[in-house]
């Protein structure tokens, strides 16, 4: 898909604790033309989702406050989110984990340390489906 000048292909809102986790995978989206917004906390997370929606969101499960599923939870509750891509990226991998991510809403569910080439597909997939 050719990037237009000024036209990102999606707004992708980021939410993690972790500034370097954080940095890297704006930078790894934007570097594929996307527009994203990146937080620290899930409340930020949901008030930057319920401000101007965007077209998939990453989030952190562990954020201090408003926890990852905490906040996707937020984000399946509000009509106009609900169909909202999530993607949770977290250090959590345990099978119990996983199943929780999912049951909470996610659409899909990437473990850290993870490969910023998987992410950028993994994203790309959601996108293609919810278009």
């Amino acid at each position: 898909m050719p990037e237009g000048k000024g036209n990102p292909l999606a707004r992708i809102l980021v939410a993690d604790d972790d500034v370097d986790i954080r940095e890297l995978v704006e930078f790894k989206l934007s570097t594929l033309g996307h527009d994203v917004v990146a937080v620290s906390d899930g409340a930020a997370a949901v008030e930057a989702c319920q401000a101007q929606r965007p077209d998939l969101a990453v989030l952190d499960v562990m954020m201090p406050g408003v926890s990852g599923l905490d906040a996707i939870r937020a984000i399946r509750a509000d009509p106009a989110l609900a169909d909202l891509p999530v993607i949770l990226l977290t250090a959590r991998a345990q099978e119990s984990d996983v199943e929780t991510g999912f049951d909470s809403g996610a659409d899909d569910y990437i473990t850290k340390p993870f490969s910023p080439r998987e992410l950028a597909s993994r994203v790309q997939a959601l996108l293609s489906r919810s278009t």
